[in-house]
């Protein structure tokens, strides 16, 4: 049951994350601006899911716990898309 739970979770912040990463460009003015916010994005996921997974064993909870942190980081950045989108802001 755990194992479902997280899959779950994981499940939802990578559609978080996929989010984040196509409003990006409808809100970064400039092709390399919103390269660069992509590139910090992935990058700062991929090292908080790894300081997750530090501790774990087991491949599948290490998967899912990398997944999980992954898309955790992205959680501010889609909220503040989801925002500026409802308020119809434009590139910036």
């Amino acid at each position: 049951m755990y194992g479902v739970l997280m899959a779950l979770v994981a499940g939802l912040l990578l559609a978080v994350a996929l989010y984040a990463h196509r409003e990006i460009g409808n809100f970064t003015a400039g092709a390399a601006r919103a390269g660069v916010a992509r590139t910090i994005l992935v990058m700062v996921g991929i090292g908080f899911g790894l300081t997750l997974v530090a501790t774990l064993d087991g491949a599948l909870s290490e998967i899912l716990t990398f997944l999980i942190g992954f898309g955790a980081v992205h959680v501010p950045a889609a909220a503040i898309l989801f925002i500026k989108r409802r308020r119809g802001s434009r590139k910036s």
